[in-house]
């Protein structure tokens, strides 16, 4: 009588040609971009932008690194440089 093993359920193997992102994580296809390279940098600043701006620029005793008028990309380098800054 031959018994085969089962899977747990909801789980499959991936064929062979199929990589793992674990496997290897200095694959570069996940890369962070430069925020200039954004597709929606000139979008503006999204709410978590500009609470984080904020909330960075009065740690810094720097009120005008707060700009409500920024867009998603700049928002995103002026909170580098702050954290930058900051040392975190």
């Amino acid at each position: 009588m031959t018994t085969h093993a089962k899977k747990p359920a909801g789980r499959h193997e991936d064929p062979p040609e199929v990589k793992n992102p674990k496997i290897n994580p200095a694959d570069s296809s996940n890369r962070i971009k430069d925020p200039d390279d954004w597709v929606t940098g000139q979008e503006p600043m999204t709410g978590a932008q500009a609470s984080y701006l904020k909330t960075l620029s009065e740690q810094a005793h720097d009120p005008e690194a707060y700009d409500p008028e920024l867009d998603k990309a700049e928002a995103s380098k002026r909170i580098d440089q702050l954290r930058d800054a900051a040392g975190r």
